[in-house]
């Protein structure tokens, strides 16, 4: 097309685009300020362990088939997959702990166990969160969502109504279900939703569809490997990546788009799609004319948690830990209320233990063990290292309690990485990990505009736009915006 684009961020979003925009004949740039690619899905290694600093489970892998089909591959020629089994385990007090097997058969089993007529619960539950995700993967998530006339279309209309959609959350699982254990394990998502399930939208309920029936995998070797195939696809088509090179700048010249300013000189362009964080985008490379947003929307918005994280190399195995391993042994409501009400961080967390090496033994020195612990708290709260020793001490002596042994004696390797480090790695406004909330109010049109207003040229995505959070949004919204860029500049 003769058109020069730069990428700002390669993380999912900023690699996706730059390979369909590179496809499409582009001189693609992806500029990125660390020294890896991959955004929140960088990886770290230190002493032989291997850890996934940010996203570890891997759902919705039609995502990442349809996009590695778009140029004629597929995943099995990128990475090995694995599907776990459990899938994951959950923990709710002393001697008190499910293995959520694999598959939906295998999940009515254990939930008919717990309450009769659960399992025929389930089946109308997952009918009709199936029926959610047809409709949202299928169609709603691939719109830029630039006003709402985009979904006024009958078949959108007809399948919003024939589901729940507006009911809560937490109504939507509370009608099906009356064992405790039962709703907390359907409620999870939320937490990382980024709402109370009391004010996430029962649509999400599409996310246990996404966790019992297509199940929850393992590319081996960590989602590093997923970094570098996005990557490796995008340099196939011909984007240029540059590593080590943060932008400073976007330049425009009569409302248009004409480059940007990075810390190794300018780098001219027609077109810009920027994957960054909105927030720093508008805040900090643009002028106050060229801005849609003030800091009054952004103090308006309702922001998903932030995550403290610690990364443990071990010098032994604990086989009592899955893969993946969920600490619900306290209070759903007291954390999300410390997230969001008092935006301080929970007394007693819930918290995740991912351990790879349970399913990887390359993550890892033979005998040893790697975990990745993480907790939710709220972005933007205080970050500061007595707040880590003292959450590390509560998770370790948890871990102990339920697990028998004391981790901390065998620790070879230890990192935490947080709020700060958030905001300094990846500019994310109040040290953000999850973007925007999965509110009602932000979905769709209620999130930053893909297109900008004020800027010609200039194109967003990543977790702050459409679709929202995660790794297959992310995956999604960079095609999106791409596909986007290319209708409107096609010919031009």
């Amino acid at each position: 097309m003769g058109k020069r684009c730069v990428v700002i961020g390669s993380g999912f979003a900023g690699l996706a685009g730059a390979a369909v925009l590179a496809q499409a004949g582009l001189d693609v740039t992806i500029v990125e300020r660390n020294a890896t690619p991959g955004g929140r899905a960088r990886t770290w290694t230190a002493d032989g362990f291997t850890f996934d600093m940010g996203p570890s489970f891997y759902w919705m892998p039609e995502v990442f088939d349809r996009f590695f089909a778009r140029f004629g591959h597929r995943t099995a020629d990128q990475y090995r997959l694995v599907r776990l089994d459990p899938s994951y385990r959950v923990i709710f007090g002393r001697d008190d702990a499910w293995s959520l097997p694999a598959g939906t058969a295998a999940v009515a089993r254990l939930f008919e166990a717990e309450e009769p007529g659960a399992a025929a619960a389930l089946g109308r539950y997952l009918q009709e969160a199936q029926a959610k995700y047809d409709l949202g993967m299928g169609d709603l998530v691939h719109r830029p969502s630039l006003s709402w006339a985009e979904y006024a279309r009958p078949r959108v209309l007809t399948g919003l109504m024939r589901t729940t959609v507006f009911r809560s959350f937490r109504t939507h699982v509370r009608r099906h279900f009356r064992s405790e254990r039962i709703r907390r394990v359907m409620e999870f998502p939320a937490l990382f939703l980024g709402a109370s399930p009391q004010r996430t939208p029962a649509l999400y309920s599409l996310m246990s569809h996404a966790d019992i029936a297509l199940g929850t995998w393992y590319p081996m070797g960590g989602m590093g490997r997923v970094v570098d195939a996005f990557a490796r696809l995008a340099q196939e088509q011909g984007a240029v990546l540059r590593t080590n090179e943060a932008v400073h700048h976007i330049r425009v010249a009569d409302g248009r788009v004409v480059g940007v300013d990075t810390a190794n000189g300018p780098i001219d362009a027609d077109i810009v799609l920027a994957t960054a964080d909105h927030h720093h985008v508008e805040t900090a490379l643009l002028e106050p004319g060229q801005r849609m947003y003030d800091e009054r929307y952004w103090a308006s918005r309702t922001m998903a948690p932030s995550v403290l994280l610690f990364f443990l190399g071990l010098d032994r195995r604990l086989e009592q830990l899955a893969h993946h391993t969920l600490f619900f042994d306290a209070s759903l409501d007291a954390h999300i209320a410390a997230i969001h009400e008092r935006r301080t961080g929970p007394e007693r967390p819930l918290f995740h233990v991912s351990r790879t090496s349970a399913t990887d033994p390359s993550v890892a020195p033979p005998g040893g063990d790697a975990l990745v612990v993480l907790i939710p708290i709220a972005s933007g709260s205080p970050d500061d290292e007595a707040l880590r020793a003292r959450y590390f001490t509560r998770v370790m002596d948890r871990m102990t309690e339920h697990l028998g042994i004391d981790p901390r004696p065998h620790i070879v390797v230890q990192r935490s990485y947080g709020v700060n480090d958030l905001a300094h790695d990846h500019n994310a406004y109040l040290g953000n990990a999850y973007g925007l909330a999965s509110t009602l109010r932000q979905t769709g049109p209620g999130r930053p505009r893909m297109k900008s207003r004020k800027v010609a040229g200039l194109y967003h995505a990543g977790q702050l736009n459409v679709p929202g959070p995660g790794v297959p949004p992310a995956i999604i919204s960079g095609q999106v915006a791409a596909d986007l860029i290319l209708r409107e500049h096609a010919g031009a």
